[in-house]
């Protein structure tokens, strides 16, 4: 085993259990933190697998926006943990079932693949893997892409919408009032003799 192969293998096990830690832990924000190692361990795969730009772009992307973005939702939601775990005995046969079906659906993809695929042709030295995947991306798998922004889209109007909920207990400015008051309804003259 050379050393490259296990670096790969460190950090293919640190994703693996920070991914299991994503679904196990309690608490939503140590949920989104273990989801931000995995992240990190999945970029040091890819920095490994020569793809420098998917291993950037995941750190900048994902750790540096969207995860931010996570943390800000879950901190803003106030959600009850308590009454999110009470139904969890109650699904977790199904949980279950699917995950063992989804694993078996992997590994006979994984047994039924051709025993070795010829290695792709070596590209020139002054073609960069960034240029192939720009043309790849926005040439052959155009319509993915776009699809895959709308959907991006979608969920960040649904996170905004829910940090917009009214809660009784807080107090709120409205500015257009504010702006609509005049000077009869907040100031009164009174007339007062003056003293001597």
């Amino acid at each position: 085993m050379t050393f490259t192969q296990f670096v790969f293998f460190v950090f293919a096990t640190v994703a693996v259990l920070s991914a299991v830690a994503v679904i196990t832990l309690r608490n939503p924000v140590h949920a989104v933190l273990a989801l931000v190692l995995a992240f990190f361990s999945a970029a040091a795969a890819w920095l490994l697998a020569e793809a420098e730009f998917l291993g950037i772009t995941l750190v900048l992307v994902y750790v540096g926006a969207v995860m931010v973005l996570f943390l800000f939702v879950v901190m803003m939601l106030d959600i009850n943990i308590a009454r999110m775990r009470e139904g969890f005995a109650r699904y977790f046969p199904v949980g279950l079932v699917v995950a063992l079906v989804m694993g078996a659906e992997l590994v006979l993809y994984v047994l039924s693949r051709a025993p070795e695929a010829p290695p792709p042709a070596p590209t020139p030295a002054e073609v960069s893997n960034t240029r192939m995947l720009g043309e790849a991306l926005y040439t052959q798998y155009l319509y993915p892409f776009e699809i895959a922004a709308l959907i991006l889209l979608v969920a960040i109007v649904a996170a905004i919408t829910l940090t917009l909920r009214r809660r009784p207990d807080t107090k709120y400015l409205n500015p257009a009032e504010q702006i609509r008051v005049r000077r009869e309804e907040r100031v009164r003259l009174v007339k007062m003799k003056s003293e001597s």
